[in-house]
């Protein structure tokens, strides 16, 4: 990879200040390792909303502002990483790529090799992925492994098959995904005209950390991050790989990430950390998101909210919590948490109007 100086970014003119969606890689090119002519792999990604968040703003003292990641085609920051790690791979004539996952790098692996015309497979760990993940990898035809392990194992079987076939890893080990994501940074400083004070973020794997912070740094700024595990599934926080993650928050159950030593340092380097928050915590904030925000995500998602929640802004103005991915990714946790909204009523009138007008 290439390096970038860190100077500030130029306005954004034409298309992308007009209303026509540029795709990632034609909207950063300077600022990606490609080249104009470079066959790109893309499904107009990018380009997602930062949305004022008035209740929770109110509750830490802070202007806070929610990236909504899930804008993304399939529904998460993975398309990203996705579009680049995918065009250099049809660029560098790649037949075929593989992940392994909790669940939305799957999905964008699939939709994105669908795209490319070119095979992907994925492993997800049995029994431990969400089904609208599922079923996003499946409709766009990747051959799916369940494999009777967690994520981690899924990886490292993932990285041994990678080094003896010609098949191109996709996971956030694979620096053109960090390359990709990090241009939610860009987007940001772009929207406030300035980096904020404090980026929250969820951290599994590690990656979306270290690209945020990458791409703070080329553009010469240096907000605060903070990073939330989730309390069952919190390596970094523990100091040692975790050997059976859980949590509500399935994709942000990892044990062992592979960015590690890049997301400890974006903490560090910006003089933020990474914390942790309970899963009563995560879906107290998920709650809140969507009755009091109109803002429906994934669990994993919410981590950012609920850390903010939890340790506040620390004197920051300017907060931007990350959500990474839209809440039809899980809807098995939406409808068993609906706190008994759902009312069943036989077929009479009455029944009907002591539901509609009764007490809640």
């Amino acid at each position: 990879m290439r390096d970038y100086a860190p100077v500030p970014l130029p306005r954004i003119k034409g298309p992308a200040r007009t209303g026509t969606h540029v795709p990632l890689i034609d909207r950063y090119l300077e600022r990606l390792p490609f080249e104009a002519g470079d066959k790109l792999v893309s499904l107009q990604e990018g380009s997602t909303p930062l949305l004022q968040a008035p209740v929770i703003s109110a509750m830490v003292g802070a202007s806070v502002r929610l990236k909504l990641e899930g804008g993304n085609p399939t529904g998460s920051f993975k398309d990203r990483g996705m579009t680049c790690a995918l065009s250099a791979a049809v660029r560098d004539g790649a037949r075929a790529v593989i992940c392994a996952s909790t669940g939305n790098t799957a999905a964008s692996a699939a939709a994105y090799a669908a795209r490319a015309g070119i095979t992907c497979a994925v492993i997800v760990p049995e029994g431990k992925i969400a089904q609208g993940k599922m079923a996003q990898t499946l409709v766009h035809g990747a051959r799916v492994i369940s494999l009777a392990g967690n994520f981690d194992q899924a990886l490292t079987l993932v990285r041994e098959l990678t080094d003896t076939h010609p098949i191109v890893l996709v996971n956030s080990v694979n620096e053109y995904r960090i390359e990709g994501q990090k241009t939610a940074a860009f987007e940001v400083v772009e929207a406030l005209d300035g980096a904020p004070d404090l980026v929250c973020i969820p951290v599994g794997n590690a990656g979306n950390i270290t690209s945020y912070w990458r791409g703070f740094k080329e553009v010469g700024t240096a907000p605060r991050m903070l990073g939330f595990q989730a309390a069952g599934a919190a390596p970094l926080v523990e100091g040692h790989p975790i050997e059976h993650p859980e949590t509500v928050a399935s994709a942000i159950r990892i044990g062992n990430p592979v960015r590690w030593e890049d997301a400890m340092n974006a903490a560090t380097e910006s003089r933020g950390s990474i914390r942790v928050v309970t899963d009563a915590e995560i879906l107290e904030a998920y709650r809140l998101l969507a009755y009091r925000e109109g803002m429906f995500c994934e669990p994993a998602s919410v981590a950012s909210v609920a850390g903010l929640l939890k340790y506040g802004a620390d004197g920051a103005e300017q907060v931007v919590c990350v959500l990474t991915g839209r809440g039809l990714k899980d809807p098995e946790t939406a409808i068993a948490n609906n706190d008994g909204r759902i009312i069943t009523a036989p077929v009479e009138i009455a029944a009907i109007e002591e539901a509609v007008l009764g007490d809640p």
